[in-house]
This record gives structure tokens, C-alpha cells and sequence, in this order.
């Protein structure tokens, strides 16, 4: 099921091995510049930096990705995932959006810092192992053709080829289409969000062969609401995937934004 379109090699291959060694030559040649001007480590993060993040462990909700309190950690869900369950199954976050992350995220998004998605995925294939090591390919979060022109990437994209790469699980960059080129989520509430984002995602008709029967882990860089997430995650089990999965590098607190 790896030799298709759009799915990645495994990580052992020769084609990632000369990618690296050579980007480690380009690193010594020109070294990646750090956020606040210390001594860069991967992915020109600093330890200053790094120690700044707030990175989520046990105990968290197996739905939504929230930490939970010690208190309860006997329960697999919180309460809001019990009321009601979410279209993607599972949830894994590497962090807590805040004004620390929140600045790295933005550097990839919006000031070409792409060498930051490599840094990501790693967080991800730690904070989602036990999502990857059940799935069968990864999708990126889609933008529209006309935010791909502007923009000239995806960010979302730029995060799951490298995890694919090293996970060894099919790459699907254009399974999943955004039909329309929805406004910015930022400053909405919950349900205009939803509204938002409603009818937005889509299998196309002649790339369902790819989704269907699949267990498919879905990459994003920020869960706010998750109306996007839910979003994607109708559209795909609607073409066929056997199930869905989400994956982000970072969510937002209970304090911050609630309902899912």
C-alpha cells in the first residue's frame, strides 16, 4: 500500500539519508538562525526557548488532547468528549499554545522559517506515537489554491512529510481538499467556526482510492475549537478511511477555548 502517489518512502531509504547529510552541510556552511540569538539547537531553537514551552504528558484526554487533572486520571475522556464525541477518534498535542509557541508556529506559517517542520514532527512522532504506531498514512490540514499562491506552502504539509519520512506510514499531501477559501478562524467563536469551515473539506472523486479502508492520522499546527479537525475528519470518513486520528503541534487551553 506504500507504492501509490503521494505516499513517502520509508525513513531508511537513500533519499532521506543524502536530504539530511546534505541539510547537516548546509547547517555547518550556514547555520540556522536562532529565535532570540543564542546559540541555535535543532531546528534553531534555543535551550532558553525550548525551556520556555510547555510540553503536554500524561494524563490528557484521549479525544481532545486537554491535560487533565491527576484526579482524574482513571478517565480516558474529559467531560466534554463524553457528551460528545468527536469526529476524529483521537487527539494528541505536543504542547500548549501560548506566546511561546505561538511565536514558533507563526515563524513557519507566515515567515518562511520552514526548517521549524522537521522540529515539529519530531514532537509529534513523540507526543502521537501510540496514534502513528495504529495508522496507516498521514493527511495534512489542506489550504486553498488561492491561500497556496500567497502563501506558497503549507504549513501543515511542511509538518507531516517530514513525519511520514520518518515513520515510514503513506505521505497523502492533496487527499483532502478545502473547497473554498474560507475567512481566518482567528477572533470567531465556537459556532462561527463552525459555520466557517461547514461543507469546506473534501475527498475528490478520483483520489478516494487512497482514503478508503485506511487508518488515517490528520496534522495540524494549532487546535482552537477543533471545527477545522472535525471539519476534515467528516470529509474523509465520508470518502471511505476507516478511521481518523488528529495530530497538532499545539492546542489551546480549556481556559482559552471551550467547546471542542
Amino acid at each position: 500500500m506504500r507504492a501509490e502517489h503521494g505516499d513517502s518512502e520509508p525513513f531508511w531509504k537513500a533519499g532521506p539519508l543524502i536530504f539530511g547529510l546534505g541539510r547537516s552541510v548546509l547547517d555547518l556552511l550556514l547555520p540556522p538562525s536562532s529565535l532570540d540569538g543564542a546559540a541555535a539547537l535543532s531546528g534553531g531553537l534555543t535551550a532558553s526557548a525550548f525551556s520556555k514551552l510547555t510540553f503536554l504528558d500524561d494524563p490528557v484526554c484521549d479525544g481532545c488532547g486537554l491535560a487533565m487533572p491527576y484526579a482524574e486520571a482513571a478517565l480516558e475522556r474529559c467531560p466534554a468528549c463524553q457528551a460528545k464525541p468527536k469526529a476524529f477518534q483521537r487527539c494528541r498535542a505536543a504542547c500548549v499554545y501560548d506566546e511561546h509557541s505561538r511565536e514558533l508556529i507563526l515563524k513557519l506559517k507566515h515567515a518562511d522559517r520552514t526548517d521549524l517542520a522537521g522540529l515539529f514532527a519530531r514532537w509529534l512522532s513523540r507526543a502521537g506515537v501510540d496514534l502513528l504506531a495504529e495508522a496507516e498514512a498521514v493527511v495534512p490540514v489542506p489550504v486553498h489554491r488561492a491561500r497556496m499562491l500567497r502563501r506558497r506552502y503549507n504549513q501543515a504539509a511542511e509538518i507531516a512529510r517530514p513525519l511520514a519520512r520518518m515513520t515510514g506510514l503513506a505521505y497523502l499531501p492533496d487527499a483532502l481538499i478545502r473547497r473554498r477559501d474560507t475567512d481566518s478562524q482567528g477572533g470567531k467563536s465556537a459556532s462561527g467556526r463552525r459555520r466557517n469551515v461547514a461543507a469546506a473539506f473534501a475527498v475528490p472523486e478520483g483520489r478516494r482510492h487512497r482514503v478508503v479502508g485506511r487508518r488515517i492520522v490528520l496534522i495540524d499546527d494549532v487546535l482552537t475549537t477543533g471545527a477545522t479537525a472535525e471539519g476534515c475528519a467528516r470529509a474523509l470518513l465520508a470518502a471511505g478511511a476507516a478511521s481518523v486520528t488528529l495530530s497538532v503541534v499545539a492546542r489551546v487551553t480549556e481556559m482559552q477555548a471551550r467547546p471542542i
